[in-house]
């Protein structure tokens, strides 16, 4: 029930969802625990990542016992309404919305609304770039009459994917020179996916199948990149080009999925102490917490290993 300061929530018929990342769903338990009761909009896929990505946050950043967890993310997951990309969907007195691909991360969109005048109105959500291979770019809408438009980034110019993995090439020959360890924070969705995609071309191309373990420590960005092998029929050309060629982009052999924090432990030992050159992928993105943490701590002192950011360092955090 709706508690007193809260009553304009029930005037809310229903909420969409662009995409799964935290800082846009984050605020999902509070308005359920405020009174929302309406239908949830969004793709299958992210229909599949909001419960991983809450229970997350339920857990780390407000204690709940699994059993809590679990009940609140059952009430979501009742909500949630998943949703086809390019159907139109009838909301009632003459509206309608529909899903086109926003190539942020598995899942996002954005969203054109159709009003009784026919106008039409776009909302961006976060938008990926034109040159991610693992998902297809964002299409222009044939039409806007009114556009609501992320702009994070401005007019600043992304590097290339040929710019981004010749840097990571020479990281690589420096560490399997010097036995070193490369360690790359890593948000959980997205972020780490595309790393893995990168990885596994440069182990193609340079035939390192048995030299240089891929090493993914994050219980949750496991989850996650088994949600994105599910969803294969999401991927660009490139990516489902690979599968063709009977190459798995997220699941290939030289990746390593540490299973529990023993496991985690032993490994950041053995790291520090032998001459054994990995790349290890690690959350948290921004080094504020999680098993990232850990690594910094016995491998930084080195000077033969290397830490790579491959997002966005927000200002007084660990990684900036």
């Amino acid at each position: 029930m709706a508690s007193a300061g809260h009553h304009w929530i029930l005037n809310f018929r229903a909420l969409v969802l662009t995409h799964a990342h935290i800082d846009h769903i984050g605020r999902l338990p509070w308005l359920l625990a405020a009174g929302f009761k309406g239908p949830i909009y969004c793709t299958k896929a992210t229909a599949e990542l909001v419960p991983l990505m809450l229970e997350d946050g339920l857990k780390l950043q407000l204690g709940l016992s699994y059993h809590q967890r679990q009940q609140v993310l059952n009430v979501i997951k009742k909500q949630l309404r998943p949703h086809n990309y390019q159907q139109w969907l009838p909301l009632g007195k003459q509206c309608y919305l529909r899903f086109q691909p926003a190539g942020h991360i598995l899942g996002s969109v954005y969203v054109e609304f159709k009003l009784p005048n026919h106008e039409i109105i776009v909302f961006s959500g976060d938008l990926g770039p034109s040159n991610t291979p693992l998902l297809p770019a964002p299409k222009p809408p044939k039409r806007a009459d009114y556009l609501f438009i992320e702009s994070t980034y401005g007019n600043k110019e992304h590097e290339d994917i040929a710019t981004r993995t010749e840097r990571l090439n020479t990281i690589i020959d420096h560490a399997l020179q010097d036995g070193g360890v490369i360690l790359i924070p890593a948000f959980s969705v997205g972020r780490t996916q595309e790393l893995l995609f990168d990885i596994e071309q440069l182990i193609h191309q340079r035939d390192l199948s048995s030299s240089l373990p891929i090493i993914l420590d994050s219980p949750l960005a496991k989850r996650v990149t088994k949600t994105y092998r599910r969803f294969k029929k999401l991927w660009g050309k490139e990516a489902k080009q690979k599968l063709n060629n009977h190459r798995h982009p997220l699941a290939f052999e030289q990746c390593i999925t540490v299973e529990n924090h023993r496991e985690h432990q032993a490994l950041v030992n053995r790291l520090a102490s032998t001459d054994e050159p990995a790349i290890v992928v690690a959350a948290s993105g921004m080094c504020e917490g999680g098993r990232i943490v850990n690594y910094l701590k016995a491998l930084l002192p080195d000077e033969k290993n290397d830490v790579l950011f491959a997002g966005y360092q927000a200002q007084g955090t660990l990684g900036r």
